[in-house]
């Protein structure tokens, strides 16, 4: 696991479908600015100098679960296991799965 493409939100940028399309060097590169706009994850894990979301104390916070519930990009508990597994130091992730519509 490369840890310069850990995603703050707890995605793992490596395997995200959107690095190779769009030319983004990941979360940590982009600096709270990825291909898309500003992220209030990772601006406010950059804000309090920290590398990802998991170690922060107050993880989950409430803007961490808009992005773990947003309809189409949210997931089913992965980037909250991989924010617990990286703070732990472990250098695995889970592939995020998209939320299927119910």
């Amino acid at each position: 696991m490369d840890r310069t493409l850990i995603g703050m939100c707890g995605a793992y940028c490596g395997t995200c479908e959107w690095k190779e399309k769009m030319g983004c060097n990941g979360c940590q590169a982009a600096a709270g600015k990825p291909f898309w706009g500003e992220c209030a994850v990772a601006r406010c894990a950059i804000d309090k100098g920290f590398e990802h979301c998991g170690l922060c104390v107050d993880v989950p916070c409430d803007t961490l679960k808009g992005f773990f519930d947003d309809p189409e990009h949210g997931d089913r508990g992965e980037r909250l296991a991989n924010l617990r597994g990286w703070a732990q130091g472990k250098d695995s992730f889970l592939v995020l799965r998209p939320k299927r519509a119910a």
